[in-house]
């Protein structure tokens, strides 16, 4: 069998986000993925402690933080990507088609000066692509649907799938937001549901299904072919289609999304300082038709 790595899960209650630190465990490289950087919206205030966890892990186990892997530019909690890469060397990675998702923003928050080449993050991948972490070989996959820019990594039999799926009793990611499709989303999960059943699937967030008492984010593909609520086996396109549009239209914005897309689409940094010491983010303004506020 083929060397697997070691798998440590962290667990943000606040956004609901499950972060991995993965090793091999003959070189003792490692890489981070998904992040969560602790952002209070109602203060603005950010605080690194839920980054350090992972710092303070690979420290104490002896590992070299090598990479930092974003599965898409999250909407619903900031990248720590930057602060890990400051405290380690290690590169940020996401899918090339994170241009997409900048030239998609780019106009919606007026970020003239946004770079849309993806130049922000070190590494951009491509489907298909296999790199080293250690002796331990990743293969990407383009899993695009929830956004453009979707990856799946996969590692020894082990999948890290982000937002595409959910465990069976939950479902799938929302396909609503600028970009997405559930046509493509329907896609993507049969791509992943096609990889051996014993395929353990590692996914990025848990809001815990009516009737279950615990967080759980491991499952694996045979799973989820029996038992997604969703897109078990014998779920057409079609059907899946129909009840992810409507699903989707019931669901909120996520809290935290105009923060975190700015941020993210830049491999989490910040804008510059303004001269009072502040950093700014933007919040677009939209004006209910017929409604006069000049006055």
């Amino acid at each position: 069998m083929a060397a697997q790595p070691i798998i440590e899960a962290f667990f943000d209650k606040s956004t609901n986000t499950i972060s991995y630190l993965i090793a091999d465990p003959a070189t003792r490289v490692a890489a981070v993925i998904d992040p969560v950087l602790d952002f209070d919206l109602s203060s603005g205030e950010v605080d690194t402690a839920s980054a350090e966890r992972f710092l303070a892990a690979a420290k104490e186990r002896g590992w070299r933080i090598a990479l930092v892997l974003e599965t898409h530019a999250h909407a619903d909690h900031l990248s720590a990507a930057p602060y890990i890469k400051a405290k380690t060397g290690a590169q940020i990675g996401i899918g090339e088609h994170i241009r997409d998702v900048q030239k998609i923003f780019r106009p919606v928050f007026a970020f003239d000066g946004l770079k849309t080449d993806g130049s922000d993050f070190d590494r951009l991948f491509t489907d298909g692509e296999r790199f080293a972490l250690g002796t331990l070989e990743v293969e990407v996959m383009h899993t695009p649907g929830h956004t453009p820019a979707d990856l799946t990594y996969r590692i020894g039999n082990a999948a890290f799938v982000g937002d595409t799926l959910f465990m069976p009793d939950y479902g799938t990611a929302r396909a609503d937001f600028p970009g997405g499709d559930a046509r493509q989303l329907y896609r993507s999960i049969r791509r992943v549901l096609s990889l051996p059943d014993d395929t353990r699937l590692f996914l990025c967030h848990d809001y815990k299904a009516p009737g279950r008492d615990e967080y759980r984010w491991e499952t694996t593909v045979g799973e989820e072919r029996r038992a997604s609520i969703h897109v078990h086996d014998g779920v057409s396109e079609d059907e899946f289609v129909a009840m992810r549009e409507a699903r989707d239209a019931t669901l909120a914005v996520p809290k935290l999304l105009l923060p975190s897309i700015q941020v993210n689409i830049r491999a989490g940094r910040f804008p510059e300082v303004e001269e009072n010491g502040v950093r700014f983010l933007r919040i677009p303004v939209k004006i209910k038709a017929g409604i006069d506020i000049s006055s």
